[in-house]
């Protein structure tokens, strides 16, 4: 795939280039399930309907408490997805640009409310371009970061072809229009990994190469990674060269101290999901069996990597006697960050101090539409502000090479 970049007149040019999110997300559009699959599915498959909510809850990790259509009828109106006797409403969080701050709430709202950008591919493409990015990489909502909502669904039939559905939906409409703005990202039967094989290879011959999957698997109940059994998916994404992206939440399952702290203590320490996974994979042994396999930490920031690098370094080397690691591993684990792997930030001042040691060609940059961690509409401005100092051809890795090296793609004039 070759990417155009979008440059604006050479007078107003900006000191940094067209940049190239990794980590955005797409609020699926009502009609997905119901145009994209199999008729004979569609009276089962996912709908949207708008009903009034009542009291909307956060519970911790990624889950939320509901109740539907109070019975004083003083619920705020709210549309809804409804698959397989469970409901999953949208919330104003989820979607939040285009709303002041204070106001990015968690509360119920509907498609009207949401900016159209949110979940029409013209009007994301228009919101990319005027916020100085021209690739952009999303993740799913009701499906999750890599596919749960299916996975913990009880009918495999319908869940495989909910998730193929997606994926068609992603490649052909999300991005199909868009002149290589939309980048498509797929998900997988995170249930089979034989079938999660077969769809990434499936989406690869049409020009996908970014497959979701879950920073933690156990989380879910699935397999580890170091239980072989995810070597026919790793395999595939190795031969057709996609890589895998894994987001903070993608075990449905988010670091806190206690039940009841703050949710701000939670939003703190997401990164730390990022950093364990990363772990997971440096004393796998699967990075030395895959020599050109990529992996991607998407939205877990950056500066916390110079440690978890050294600490993974002493203990390969000191407690190799008893650990056995340089069994698993032949080189420092280090050694496989740099060959194989990605971070991702959006604001992390400590992370680009520290540049020398997380290495200039494994960062990656993103703005979080429609989150609302989101810098758009400032993230030129903000970009500006935080790159300033730097040496331009870093800069240009940063916000834009390492992703369409890490994507696959070309760039051209």
């Amino acid at each position: 795939m070759t990417v155009t970049e979008s440059r604006p007149e050479a007078s107003s040019a900006p000191p940094i280039p067209m940049i190239a999110s990794v980590d955005d997300h797409v609020v699926e559009p009502p009609h997905v399930w119901q145009r994209w699959l199999p008729a004979r599915y569609r009276e089962r498959g996912p709908r949207v309907e708008r009903h009034r909510l009542g009291e909307l809850k956060f519970v911790g990790g990624t889950s939320y408490e509901y109740e539907l259509d109070p019975d004083d009828g003083s619920g705020e109106w709210c549309d809804i997805w409804f698959y397989e006797g469970n409901i999953y409403p949208h919330k104003r969080h989820v979607a939040a640009v285009g709303f002041d701050r204070d106001d990015m709430t968690l509360s119920p709202i509907t498609y009207d409310e949401m900016r159209p950008g949110c979940y029409e591919p013209a009007a994301r493409v228009a919101d990319m371009l005027a916020n100085h990015v021209d690739v952009s990489l999303s993740f799913p909502t009701f499906p999750r970061f890599c596919g749960q909502t299916f996975h913990e669904a009880g009918d495999r039939e319908l869940g495989l072809a909910c998730v193929k559905a997606y994926n068609d939906w992603m490649v052909e409409e999300w991005c199909g229009d868009s002149g290589g703005v939309l980048v498509p990202l797929i998900i997988i039967p995170l249930w089979d990994a034989e079938l999660a094989a077969a769809e990434v290879r499936r989406n690869a011959e049409r020009g996908c190469h970014a497959v979701c999957f879950s920073e933690i698997p156990p989380h879910l109940g699935l397999p580890s990674i170091h239980s072989g059994y995810w070597e026919p998916f790793i395999q595939a994404c190795e031969d057709t060269e996609t890589v895998i992206c894994m987001h903070i939440g993608s075990s449905s399952k988010m670091p806190a101290t206690s039940p009841d702290a703050p949710t701000g203590v939670q939003a703190t320490l997401s990164f730390n999901n990022a950093m364990a996974s990363l772990s997971d994979w440096l004393f796998s042994g699967i990075l030395p069996r895959h020599p050109n396999l990529k992996l991607a930490w998407s939205e877990g920031q950056i500066g916390w990597l110079p440690y978890i690098l050294e600490r993974a370094d002493v203990v390969w080397e000191e407690h190799r006697a008893w650990a056995r690691t340089k069994e698993l591993v032949p080189e420092p684990p280090s050694t496989y960050w740099y060959r194989h792997c990605f971070g991702c930030f959006f604001r992390d001042r400590h992370g680009l101090e520290c540049l020398d040691e997380i290495g200039v060609d494994n960062v990656t940059f993103e703005t979080d539409y429609p989150h609302t961690d989101s810098t758009w509409p400032n993230t030129l401005e903000i970009a500006t502000e935080m790159f300033a100092g730097l040496d331009p051809e870093v800069v240009h890795k940063i916000v834009r090479g390492n992703a369409l090296r890490m994507l696959g793609l070309t760039d051209r004039d």
